[in-house]
């Protein structure tokens, strides 16, 4: 019998464009963890509808959920992304590009929260804020993000479940404990409204009030 996620999936045709993203990824040995295609879409849907025009992604990979969000972009919108990888952002730039999105994507390399700071520093505020980076660090993220918000801002975080060790009591490592604290905050902090999609591998969903 198959899962919800199959049928879903089943529903839609496959973007080419997209796979071509996932087989770039493969073939250069980089990690095979870009979001689930129907968080990709759900991404491009809340970007349209909080008609965001500037947008932060931590965590850039090979651009698959960068495409994602700048399909949903209000015309002159920008994407920054973060990555802590030069030859990630490499590979990122040029999918952006080729999804005819390279004017409005800026990468900045290095840790995340050395550019989060310097992005504080220089007063920068955005829309909507992707997270899908190294998962130690998504308390300070969201943080970040908080921060850095306008009014309204959309705030998404990806992998919250972390193939089921969030959930296992008896896992207990950094990644975990970290994930953990995230999801509570994402649900106790009264800066935010927010809510929890159990599909794929979980995905946060908040707005800064």
């Amino acid at each position: 019998m198959q899962n919800q996620e199959t049928y879903s999936e089943q529903l839609y045709t496959e973007d080419e464009l997209l796979l071509k993203v996932k087989a770039a990824i493969a073939a250069n040995e980089m990690p095979e963890v870009s979001i689930a295609p129907g968080y990709g879409r759900l991404l491009t849907m809340l970007v349209t509808l909080s008609r965001s025009t500037s947008i932060l992604e931590i965590g850039a990979l090979g651009g698959y959920s960068g495409i994602c969000l700048c399909r949903g972009l209000t015309q002159g919108g920008t994407l920054t992304s973060l990555e802590l990888k030069a030859e990630y952002a490499k590979l990122a730039q040029g999918h952006l590009e080729q999804a005819g999105f390279g004017d409005a994507a800026e990468y900045r390399i290095g840790p995340a929260l050395d550019s989060l700071k310097l992005l504080e520093a220089q007063g920068r505020k955005y829309d909507f804020f992707f997270i899908d980076a190294d998962k130690e660090n998504y308390p300070n993220y969201l943080e970040y993000a908080i921060r850095l918000a306008s009014p309204g801002a959309v705030i998404a975080g990806d992998n919250i479940f972390l193939r089921g060790r969030t959930l296992n009591a008896e896992k207990n490592g950094p990644a975990v404990q970290a994930m953990r604290r995230f999801n509570e905050m994402i649900a106790t902090d009264p800066r935010l409204t927010s809510t929890l999609l159990p599909a794929y591998d979980g995905l946060a969903l908040a707005m800064v009030k």
